[in-house]
């Protein structure tokens, strides 16, 4: 009895372990951002609020992978946003609305299915934006970005002498008609040393009309030292054939923990209404840890002809042409 007592502990033990072992592979990570917006220039004059996510969305998400031999491995990312001013759910209330998808990896790079960033979007962010979709100055103000893709295939390829492939599907699951609601995002990409390089297009049937918008993007950005430069050129066209262009140069630098951002952002509109407008954006970024830091930035477009661009955030929209963010960062 005794001996035997003593084997099943360790079989116990044994499989406790592995246990252990077999959920390390799983992560769970977020975002707690929050801080306050001043914004200036709408009708009811100076609003300043406590708001989240203004450098970054706030969020808690789960992901892992498990190795299935042969160099595959099976990957998953579940994450949600979260209100850190109110505790609500973001992206319109959907528990996981940020990202969710399941998917394999291997030598032939990923393919995953879900909701997902769009390819053209993570070009914008990535690439083109230096203010990464976060904070006042940030190019999504006035620049198109189809953030994320619901019902979607995506498929990103290894990268081969610096070039890589990012492509996504999206199913628009229209009754009656399956053409209604599809979207389609692809981007190529050129890295090598300091130098990036991204041609990206994205398209996206209308709902109900026999219509879609498309944005094509052209983008660099390059590193010199604690500098780098961003310029990105888009051609935007709309559902009812309203036709317009955006220009972005921005910089970024980093001294230690000091890190200044800022970008200005043309739009041209060429429908007959004409309503361009531009953009300016600042930004400062203090890092307390590798996790922690605190920011401010400032906004502030210019609009001409009844044109209504709003200054807004990683989380919100905006509500007037210029706005000031003064908060903290928390990565976990």
């Amino acid at each position: 009895m005794k001996y035997a007592a003593i084997a099943l502990a360790t079989t116990i033990l044994s499989l406790g372990s592995s246990a252990v072992h077999a959920q390390s592979n799983i992560k769970i990570y977020g975002v707690a951002d929050g801080g306050i917006v001043i914004e200036r220039g709408g009708v009811g004059g100076t609003n300043t609020y406590v708001s989240s996510g203004l450098n970054s969305g706030s969020r808690i998400g789960f992901k892992g992978t498990e190795d299935l031999g042969s160099g595959l491995k099976a990957n998953f990312v579940i994450e949600g946003g979260v209100g850190i001013d109110t505790g609500a759910s973001g992206q319109g209330g959907l528990t996981f609305g940020r990202q969710s998808f399941v998917g394999l990896s291997g030598d032939f790079g990923s393919l995953s299915v879900g909701r997902q960033y769009s390819a053209y979007y993570k070009a914008l962010r990535d690439v083109a934006d230096p203010f990464e979709d976060g904070l006042a100055g940030q190019a999504p103000n006035i620049m198109a970005a189809p953030r994320r893709i619901d019902n979607s295939i995506s498929f990103s390829s290894l990268r081969y002498a610096g070039w890589a492939l990012d492509a996504t599907y999206g199913a628009g699951e229209v009754a009656g008609n399956s053409t209604r609601k599809r979207s389609l995002s692809v981007a190529t990409n050129y890295v090598q040393g300091p130098l990036a390089v991204v041609l990206a297009h994205h398209r996206k049937e209308d709902a109900v009309l026999d219509a879609h918008t498309r944005n094509s993007l052209a983008t660099v950005r390059y590193t010199v030292g604690a500098y780098t430069g961003h310029l990105a050129y888009v051609q935007n066209r709309g559902a009812a054939g309203a036709d317009s262009r955006d220009l972005l140069a921005g910089v970024s630098a980093e001294f230690g923990p000091h890190r200044f951002l800022g970008s200005v952002v043309d739009h041209q509109d060429r429908s007959k209404l004409n309503q361009d407008a531009r953009q300016f954006g600042v930004a400062y970024m203090y890092a307390l840890s590798k996790r922690t830091d605190v920011y401010t930035a400032y906004g502030h477009i210019n609009n001409q002809n009844g044109a209504k661009f709003t200054v807004g955030n990683a989380t919100d929209d905006g509500h007037t042409p210029t706005a000031f963010n003064l908060g903290m960062r928390h990565l976990f």
